[in-house]
C-alpha cells in the first residue's frame, strides 16, 4: 500500500519530501501518542516516559499492542510474530514528536485551550488532550500537511476514545489550523 503521504521522491511541488526517520508515519503517531498518553497517567515528563519506555521490551512491545495474555497463539507462533513485527525500537519519527510535546508542552495547551469551546485542557480526557497536543505541534512544528494531521488525529480518536471525540478533535483542530497556520504565515 502506499504510503498516503508521500512519495518516494518527495512529492509534487509545495509538498514535505518523504520523512527519512520513520518508515510508516502513521504507527510512529499512534506510539508517540500511547507514550504521551503513558506520561500523562503517571505525571512525568515526556522525555522521561520515552526513556524509560525504549529501554524495556515489554513496554516497547505494549506500543505496537503485541500483549501475549490476549494471544490465543501457541508460545512459538507468539514468538516468531514478535521477532517479525515486535519490540522494534523507537524511531525518529517518534522521538521527534514525543520530545517537541514535551518541550512546548505549555504552549500546546495554551493553543488547544484557546481554540477548543467550553473545555479546560486539565479536564478534556486523557487520550482525547494528547492526541490534541501531538497534532497541533505536529502541524505547527513539523513539515506534514495540515490535512493529514487532522485526519490521522481524528483517525486516532475514533480508535481510542468515545464516539464524540473524532468530531471534538476535527473541530478543535480545524479551528487551529484555521486561526494559528494563518496567523503564523500572515
Amino acid at each position: 500500500m502506499a504510503d498516503p503521504e508521500h512519495t518516494d521522491e518527495g512529492g509534487p511541488a509545495g509538498r514535505p519530501p518523504r520523512r527519512s526517520d520513520t518508515h510508516d508515519p502513521r504507527r510512529a503517531r499512534m506510539r508517540a501518542l500511547k507514550i504521551l498518553f503513558d506520561a500523562d497517567v503517571r505525571r512525568e515528563a515526556p522525555s522521561k516516559a520515552l526513556a524509560r519506555i525504549s529501554h524495556d521490551r515489554m513496554a516497547l512491545m505494549a506500543l505496537d499492542d503485541l500483549d501475549e495474555e490476549a494471544s490465543e497463539e501457541p508460545a512459538e507462533r507468539l514468538e516468531a510474530a514478535r521477532r517479525r513485527s515486535g519490540a522494534a525500537p523507537i524511531d525518529g519519527f517518534t522521538t521527534a514528536l514525543v520530545d517537541g510535546v514535551g518541550a512546548r508542552l505549555r504552549e500546546l495547551d495554551a493553543i488547544i485551550g484557546r481554540h477548543a469551546r467550553n473545555w479546560a485542557v486539565p479536564r478534556m480526557p486523557v487520550v482525547d488532550r494528547n492526541i490534541l497536543r501531538l497534532a497541533t505541534y505536529e502541524m505547527l512544528h513539523e513539515d506534514t500537511r495540515p490535512a493529514i494531521v487532522i485526519d490521522e488525529a481524528v483517525e486516532m480518536a475514533r480508535l481510542l476514545s468515545t464516539d464524540e471525540s473524532p468530531r471534538f478533535v476535527n473541530g478543535v483542530l480545524d479551528a487551529i489550523r484555521q486561526k494559528e497556520l494563518t496567523a503564523g504565515s500572515a
